[in-house]
């Protein structure tokens, strides 16, 4: 489903991962680890465009990724970072951006499926009329993760999304990600995260490298 072929990652000069390669399977539940500046987080941005590769290529769903596909790659794709934008001053209108644009203005969600997507998450109803800029980190995380489920979203890139979670919030987070239906590649710390996820990859010496588990 997902395949980084013989990728090369240079930021700022320096080599971070060098003829990489990794092959994602359709429900596979991928954690990826490594120190500090090794190029985690920058392997999840070359999968949306947003770091260009020096050398190889990125394929989702059998699409080359490139700048006419990118795109319609983007749109496959949620990507939840650790400080997520969610581009509109309240979380309702959060919640509802993307059903204003074209691709979904026919399907948007009934109060019902949000206060269910809400209570799910261990957010109250009362958190959509709150300013964005007003809420915590890992609220702001939840929301972005509640909106690509509303958005039928299969295809999830998260970054460290159970750091700012009590116990019971990243359980909840969890019970929704790691669905069979859905298709995850994450950085996490997280040894809970890390012992759920079906594979381990660390970055070691600018390689991808599987750790059995």
């Amino acid at each position: 489903m997902i395949q980084f072929k013989n990728i090369t990652l240079k930021v700022q000069h320096q080599i971070l991962l060098e003829d990489a390669i990794l092959h994602i399977a359709k429900g596979d539940k991928v954690v990826v680890r490594g120190k500090s500046g090794c190029g985690k987080s920058s392997l999840l941005k070359s999968m949306v465009g947003a770091l260009p590769l020096e050398k190889g290529s990125i394929q989702v769903n059998d699409l080359v990724l490139s700048a006419k596909t990118v795109g319609h790659i983007r749109s496959q794709i949620a990507f939840i970072g650790q400080e997520p934008v969610l581009g509109a001053e309240n979380v309702r209108d959060a919640l509802l951006l993307p059903f204003t644009f074209k691709a979904h203005s026919e399907t948007p969600p009934t109060n019902q499926q949000i206060s269910e997507l809400l209570d799910r998450l261990h957010l109250s109803n009362e958190i959509l009329d709150k300013p964005s800029k007003r809420i915590s980190g890992g609220e702001k995380q939840r929301i972005a993760i509640l909106r690509a489920l509303l958005l039928r979203k299969t295809i999830f890139l998260t970054d460290e999304i159970t750091s700012a979670l009590d116990p019971a919030s990243r359980a909840a987070v969890m019970e929704e990600l790691f669905r069979p239906e859905i298709t995850l590649l994450s950085v996490s710390h997280d040894p809970e995260w890390i012992n759920t996820c079906s594979r381990i990859i660390d970055i070691n010496n600018t390689q991808l490298i599987e750790v059995e588990k």
